[in-house]
């Protein structure tokens, strides 16, 4: 996944861009925009001290966490105060403002640039005063005290990646239930501290005219809120009628497996992820399962042969520093400090320093999750060129980034691409329906609770003020609403459920991103295998093949120089579509209403809420 640490809004933006391509083509006024040029190169230059300062601190507070070290906390806090004051400092905002006011005069790349830097601003207005400094710090406590904490299962400490391993295999009901309930304990206490960053976030992007801070991040897409969450109801009533089916499959499926009466609803602890965010594991593919064959690979192993694939593109290799600097594998048993457990890709200068912290172990799940890293990586690698200011280095929208690295993941499972890798054998003979059972699991199912739960928990959060004393209560409803799926008892105020998924806390008001993704990554894998590779979308590999490096590139490398929309247009020719995603798994569509036969469908025919 992206970059999600305390610093990930001001790393949305890097800076030190020294004379961008000056398009003039709207007939602008030359001498304005030389004085509009003059202003982006210091400021940027400027800016690219803080930034980096910022990303170092940031990296030091979720690579090396000490129970009892203040330092490192203080010192995440002073960069990112430091870099906030500069941001968001009044006089920027004026003179941005002023410049706008004449944007027919300027470039539209000046000008991109230009609404680049009042949204960053929006999140750190020196008019909001001491509430910047506040947030930051309590920004930084939530982060310390949810990648510090101490997960205990029956007295003994169990690691993130112990618990996703038993709620992926366990089959003894009641062990699994002491599992959840163990994932959920953290929630208690990083309470207190989204309480508080409820307010403070709304609080300071309200200082620049938002109306809270879910419409903040939203406008990032040029949407407003409304416009946003219109969307991702419509993206999860589309794909509802396939989520109802599988919903079914999986309370008969399990019921089964658990010997237990089928279910109304899901019960939380039954699903193989804390989250119910993805069912994979509930299918194992003959013929299609890599993790006999990983098992016998070091850890390392699956991040070279990452890096073997996107050179096979054409791209280059990784920089030396990638790997000096990285944080990539678990750390030793006994290790006298913890580090941030959820896999990330860091673009610390948007230039050179690109750096990933991950936890690689050899499993079929490290295995799709480097090659989805990597290609964050390598997206960071392409737009970093002369030709895009690097306040505009990023995705031509924010899901963009998302849409390659999961497009990347999806490929990266399928037969003929896992064969190029001998990790199953040339032979292998594969049921097809189940492996678009199994991807199903994954993609399908995500939708719903990336578009609906987390979606519809922090607008409501942000933009209606969530009731603290409604916390849970009201996550739990979403979830039944948006899921299917309860919890295995009663879940009082005192825990926050919502708090125990990172992004909650770190990566606020901006999960639309992976649902937004999860349509896209189909309409270019659809186009890619269709177009460029000639094979089935099901069935491919784009191993060494420089033709689909080079459109991959030719969409990267422009950055957010480019309008999301038009640029869909001009790469694929249409706009945002599940339709791809829907034509994919039409196959499985028929084949679950002929296994759900006589059984009772709980979810209702169409999803509203």
């Amino acid at each position: 996944m992206k970059k999600i640490t305390l610093a990930a809004a001001c790393l949305f933006l890097l800076a030190a861009c020294k004379g961008p391509k000056n398009d003039s083509g709207n007939g602008g006024n030359m001498e304005k925009q030389k004085e509009v040029q003059t202003w982006l190169d210091t400021y940027n230059t400027d800016w690219q001290r803080y930034v980096t300062a910022s990303s170092e601190a940031q990296w030091k507070l979720n690579t090396r966490i000490v129970e009892g070290d203040t330092l490192t906390e203080k010192e995440a806090a002073a960069a990112d105060e430091a870099y906030s004051k500069f941001t968001g400092n009044a006089e920027v905002i004026e003179k941005v403002r002023g410049f706008l006011k004449e944007k027919e005069q300027l470039t539209p790349l000046q000008v991109r640039q230009l609404n680049a830097i009042l949204y960053m601003a929006g999140n750190n207005p020196e008019t909001a005063g001491e509430l910047v400094k506040e947030r930051i710090d309590a920004q930084n406590r939530q982060t310390k005290a949810l990648f510090g904490y101490r997960f205990m299962l029956n007295g003994k400490e169990i690691t993130p990646n112990g618990i996703d391993e038993a709620l992926r295999t366990e089959t003894d009901v009641k062990k699994r239930l002491a599992v959840w309930n163990a994932s959920k304990e953290v929630g208690k206490s990083l309470k207190p501290g989204l309480v508080e960053l409820q307010s403070l976030r709304n609080r300071t992007v309200q200082a620049l005219d938002y109306k809270d801070y879910f419409e903040y991040q939203v406008s990032d897409y040029g949407m407003s809120s409304r416009e946003m969450t219109d969307l991702c109801r419509q993206l999860v009533g589309e794909v509802w009628p396939l989520y109802r089916e599988l919903h079914t499959w999986a309370r008969y499926t399990l019921a089964e497996k658990y010997k237990q009466p089928v279910p109304q609803m899901l019960p939380a602890h039954w699903l193989p992820n804390r989250w119910g965010q993805d069912w994979t594991a509930l299918v194992q593919v003959e013929g299609l399962n890599a993790d006999d064959s990983l098992k016998t690979k070091k850890p390392e192993w699956i991040v070279e042969q990452g890096e073997a694939f996107y050179v096979s593109l054409g791209f280059p290799k990784l920089p030396a520093s990638f790997y000096e600097k990285s944080d990539l594998y678990p750390l030793p048993a006994g290790a006298a400090y913890k580090k941030n457990t959820h896999a990330s890709a860091w673009h610390m200068d948007y230039d050179k320093d690109i750096r990933s912290l991950m936890s690689v172990e050899p499993n079929s799940e490290w295995w799709e999750t480097t090659l989805h890293e990597l290609g964050h990586i390598y997206y960071y690698m392409s737009y970093s060129n002369p030709e895009v200011p690097l306040v505009l280095r990023n995705g031509a929208n924010r899901a963009y980034h998302e849409a390659f690295g999961t497009m990347i993941g999806l490929a990266s499972m399928q037969k003929p691409f896992l064969q190029q890798y001998k990790l199953v054998p040339a032979d292998a003979q594969t049921d097809e329906t189940r492996v678009l059972l199994k991807e199903a699991l994954n993609y399908v199912v995500l939708l719903p609770w990336a578009a609906g739960t987390m979606t519809e928990f922090e607008h409501e959060l942000y933009a209606k003020n969530l009731p603290a004393d409604q916390y849970n209560k009201r996550w739990w409803e979403i979830v039944e609403k948006c899921q299917g799926i309860v919890p295995p008892s009663a879940r009082g105020e005192e825990y926050c459920d919502a708090a125990t998924k990172t992004h909650i806390n770190d990566d606020p008001a901006q999960y639309y991103d992976y649902a937004l993704s999860g349509v896209l990554l189909f309409q270019f894998h659809d186009h890619i295998a269709r177009n460029i590779l000639k094979q089935d979308p099901h069935n491919t590999n784009y191993y060494g093949n420089k033709e689909v490096g080079k459109f991959l590139s030719d969409v990267m490398k422009t950055g957010a120089t480019v309008d999301w929309r038009e640029d869909m247009k001009k790469h694929l020719g249409s706009g945002i579509s599940a339709k791809p995603m829907l034509d994919y798994f039409e196959p499985l569509m028929v084949y679950l209403k002929e296994q759900n036969k006589g059984r009772t469908h709980t979810l209702p025919e169409k999803f509203s809420i």
